[in-house]
């Protein structure tokens, strides 16, 4: 059965949610929130998929004409949409009941379709086309979507008394109000199961210049010939405008986003590193291009021509070989960077700091040991994991043990040194009161091997909760802490990482020392990007001395209260860290969330000392970067630290014209230590189409790589603008890339079709989760810290990751059979398709949700809770109970496999229909209207049509 949606307290009708803030606050609902940011992600979801063809053969790139997706509104003479701006009538679209109800109707407020809605052909698959049309889909009157076939036919009346369109003259007579089908709609769901069935089975060969990948939520195996995998590189188009002029009409960001050290799946072979010796890797003399399988070799090989600025370079005669007779170098199959996308070169000391090869990396954990990190638990658990957590440091190949060195740091308002030198006996600590003028009290003895100072340390850890078992120290320092933690990796000269695990805003006298500043009431106002930015500019001069040593700083906050995430988190996003958040910390509910986040981020393999730079052919370049790094010029990232997680997003823009011929090509290349102290290039190249049709454009983007695109533009803009401003901007910027396709790319239409190019019909819907996130448009239980947390987590998520981020996965559990392997198939994140018999787990890469139906049977609730009946469940329950019975074996396997898709763990929230934690549960349902005021997706689609027919008059 349906559950009809349980509608909040009629809310006054926002326009859209985007009205003024006095409605904003007044229709925001309060509920509990048991730290809805505990968690965030930065995972890796499932891979990728497509069919594509060997080297050499046509890819099945969209060549036919761009797909389109339309829908129908009154055409320009007949009755309009009510107006977007209200305030609306009863029934007039946006929020208010519609008048052919009554008005105690508990089913979500039906979406008027606007009178006159044509009526078109019956859905089906699109017709063969003339490649100068583009098909369609439209909304027909019995509210379904189905393609358009140029010129629409009138299909006669769908109910008796109401008008036909064409051939009747006379005004037209009103329509009831009809409920937009949210089936007639473009589904999220729908799409990501047409490209796994369509481009699953085969893998991906990058051989081609400009493929679209499969998407993001597809599992496909990626085969390196030439390009770099999307697991390193995704685009928001494989095929770019010609001129600026074309890009300007079009609106497409043309950017980049780039993930240099993805983690690969087991069956991929990780890039290859090649060792030109003493003389290094080769280059292009002039624009310094690293060499790729695209440069020219001529002159029978004994000069290159370097692809991206043209230059003639010869080729060192310990490099020379013979060209065959198309050109190609004999060698070109034997060496990886002649005909791979992806590989590394060993660098030469010339890449190193001060001319010399770089020492391993150190790791230094830093404990907070104030009152609440004691009696929150959270000190003894931290030094009973770390004790054999260090046996699981990251290393190189095959190699017996880590190369890297620890050092431990306690503190509240001192810091407390320890020394685990070898030759002790027993730890000894030295206590730095000076907080004003940090400095490293010992050297030797302070960062040790593992191996071999394993009993002084864990003698240390043991020793370190009973030493501050007793303290009443509430006050702590921060930015001290981190100073000591660089000085210290200044004094051993190498780069390394600090662990901070920190529990409460710094307030006692020091350097950094922060005031509670959070205050609701500058949402809505044009104070409230003061919210998102620091409270002092000490913390970015701290994180540029940080990225000048190598210094990266991971950052474990357990805040019962407010600490000013924003500030806190200015140091690790600049040295390309990561911040983890356990809002009221208690040891039974979130130990197993913080350690297995502990032991992932302490193991996972990072890049020291980086620095990143793109380069491109001539035509384009780079000229915008958002991410987790600190940039001291116009052209190199540089990172502290760099994992397998983090990306870097670029912009390009056109600077010349560029040729349908020769394409565009990127070549990024990343300059690091690795774990094991050596100093790597890694290189990724990709070459794109270029295109001087509109129609070419739009036939090759990518909205995945567009949506992670526009959320960090936005997630940015909120630094220096209300927040308003850059929610508009958002919405005109979609709707003049929508409103270009419909002018100069579909086929000539009434203009009350919605006509959305085919692989952008899921524009409308994922950019509406944007709008409506916390970080844009919070609800009233959303807290300031939870906001700056979410701003600089979506900073560095990749594709995959802003895909289930924003558009959550629900998964029904009881409909599949038991014995299926398989995932079963998600639903859309709507009330509407909750049945109460059932029971659906939601995730979104950060939080996990067991949602169970009121009336799910008594059987299903015994196999997997182990209680009798619905009532007796546990509301808020974290953990299922292990029943050897195939359901809960199905379940549990399944929250496993979910939590392995992901970079964080997420915690379960068991949630039951109808209990005061399903408001949490339902911020999650993303298609559905918001509490905090945000639209429905029928209601934003149909906005967004409004929006482009203005464009477009």
């Amino acid at each position: 059965m349906q559950i009809s949606g349980a509608v909040a307290p009629a809310l006054p009708p926002v326009g859209l949610g985007y009205g003024s803030p006095a409605s904003l606050a007044s229709a925001s609902g309060s509920f509990p929130n048991p730290g809805l940011y505990g968690s965030y992600p930065q995972g890796q979801a499932p891979p990728l998929s497509q069919a594509q063809g060997h080297l050499g053969a046509q890819p099945p790139q969209r060549s036919a004409p761009p797909q389109a997706s339309t829908f129908t509104s009154p055409a320009s003479g007949g009755p309009r949409m009510p107006s977007m701006t209200g305030p609306f009538l009863p029934g007039q679209g946006f929020g208010g009941p519609s008048l052919s109800q009554p008005n105690h109707v508990s089913s979500p407020p039906p979406q008027a379709l606007p009178p006159g809605t044509q009526m078109t052909g019956p859905p089906g698959p699109p017709p063969p086309m003339h490649s100068s049309q583009q098909p369609g889909y439209q909304l027909q009157q019995n509210g379904s979507f189905g393609p358009a076939r140029g010129p629409q036919p009138n299909y006669g009346s769908p109910y008796p008394g109401a008008p036909t369109f064409g051939s009747q003259p006379g005004p037209p007579q009103p329509l009831p109000p009809k409920r937009l089908d949210p089936d007639a709609i473009p589904s999220p769901i729908q799409v990501i199961e047409d490209d796994r069935n369509n481009r699953g089975s085969e893998p991906f060969v990058t051989g081609v210049r400009g493929q679209v990948p499969p998407l993001v939520t597809t599992n496909f195996l990626v085969k390196d010939q030439g390009n770099a995998s999307p697991r390193y590189i995704r685009c928001t188009s494989y095929n770019i405008p010609c001129t600026s002029d074309m890009a300007k009409q079009a609106q497409v960001p043309l950017a980049a986003v780039i993930k240099p050290l993805a983690r690969l799946p087991p069956e991929e072979v990780s890039p290859y590193v090649v060792d030109h010796g003493e003389s290094g890797p080769l280059r292009c003399n002039r624009c310094k291009a690293y060499m790729c399988p695209f440069m020219q070799f001529i002159e029978g090989g004994r000069r290159f021509q370097c692809c991206f600025c043209s230059c003639i370079n010869d080729v060192p005669p310990q490099y020379f070989q013979h060209l065959d007779h198309t050109g190609k170098r004999v060698d070109a199959y034997d060496r990886p960077e002649l005909s791979l996308g992806s590989y590394e070169f060993l660098a030469t000391v010339d890449y190193c700091k001060n001319n010399k090869f770089p020492s391993p990396p150190a790791f230094i954990f830093m404990i907070d040991v104030s009152y609440n990190a004691i009696r929150s638990g959270l000190v003894r658990l931290l030094c009973e994991e770390l004790k054999s957590l260090l046996d699981f440091l990251p290393r190189e190949g095959g190699t017996e043990e880590s190369a890297i060195r620890v050092g431990f740091v306690t503190y509240n308002k001192v810091l407390h040194f320890y020394n685990v030198k070898s030759s002790l006996a027993q730890p000894q600590m030295m206590v730095v009161s000076d907080v004003a003028d940090m400095f490293v009290p010992l050297l030797d003895g302070f960062l040790v091997n593992v191996s071999e100072s394993r009993a002084v340390i864990t003698s240390l850890l043991d020793q370190i909760p009973e030493m501050f078992a007793d303290t009443r120290e509430t006050e702590t320092v921060f930015a001290p802490v981190i100073q000591a933690g660089m000085e210290a990796l200044k004094a051993a000269e190498c780069a390394g990482k600090l662990f901070l695990f920190h529990t409460s805003l710094p307030i006692a006298e020091a350097p950094g020392k922060l005031k509670n500043r959070d205050d609701r009431k500058l949402i809505n106002t044009d104070k409230e990007k003061t919210l998102f930015q620091p409270q002092t500019g000490a913390y970015q001069t701290l994180a540029k001395e940080c990225v000048a040593q190598g210094c990266c700083v991971d950052l474990f906050l357990f805040p019962n209260q407010y600490v000013d995430v924003a500030t806190l988190s200015v140091v690790p996003q600049l040295t390309g860290g990561s911040v983890y958040k356990y809002a009221c910390f208690q040891v039974e509910n979130d130990q197993e969330r913080f350690l297995s986040d502990l032991r992932r981020d302490v193991q996972k393999v990072v890049g020291f000392d980086a620095v990143m730079r793109v380069r491109t052919s001539t035509g384009i370049r780079a000229v915008d970067f958002f991410g987790a790094f600190y940039m001291s010029n116009t052209t190199d990232v540089e990172l502290a630290g760099l994992d397998g997680d983090k990306t870097v997003t670029v912009e390009f823009k056109h600077d010349d014209r560029l040729n349908e011929e020769s394409g565009a090509l990127l070549q990024c290349a990343l300059l690091y230590t690795s774990c094991a102290g050596q100093r790597r290039l890694r290189i990724h190249n990709l070459a794109l189409n270029c295109c001087t049709q509109l129609a070419d454009l739009y036939r090759n983007c990518e909205t995945d790589t567009l949506i992670n695109y526009m959320a960090k533009f936005a997630y940015r803009g909120v630094l220096n603008s209300p927040v308003k401003t850059v929610r508009d901007t958002l919405i005109t910027q979609c709707a003049q890339i929508l409103a270009c396709y419909r002018k100069n790319c579909a086929s000539p239409s009434s203009a009350g079709q919605l006509i959305l190019p085919e692989c952008m019909k899921l524009l409308p819907v994922y950019l509406n989760c944007v709008l409506k996130s916390d970080v844009l448009q919070p609800g009233a239980e959303v807290t300031t810290d939870d906001r700056a947390y979410v701003r600089q987590l979506v900073t560095s998520m990749d594709v995959a990751e802003t895909n289930v981020f924003f558009y959550p996965r629900l998964l029904p559990l009881t409909k599949s059979p038991i014995e299926s392997a398989t995932e079963p198939p998600a639903v859309r994140a709507s009330e509407e398709r909750l049945s109460n018999g059932d029971i659906y787990l939601l995730e979104n890469g950060l939080n996990l949700f067991l949602w169970v139906g009121a009336s799910v049977q008594q059987g299903v609730v015994q196999s997997l809770f182990n209680v009798s009946s619905f009532s007796q469940i546990t509301s808020g329950l974290s953990v299922l109970p292990v029943l050897d019975n195939p359901l809960s074996k199905k379940v549990r396997g399944l929250i496993d496999s979910l939590r392995a898709q992901r970079s964080r763990y997420m915690k379960l929230i068991v949630v039951k229909q109808e209990d005061k934690l399903e408001m949490l549960f339902k911020h999650f349902l993303v298609e559905d209207k918001s509490l905090s005021g945000g639209a429905s997706y029928v209601d934003f689609l149909c906005h967004m049509h409004k929006e482009i027919r203005q464009l477009l008059s």
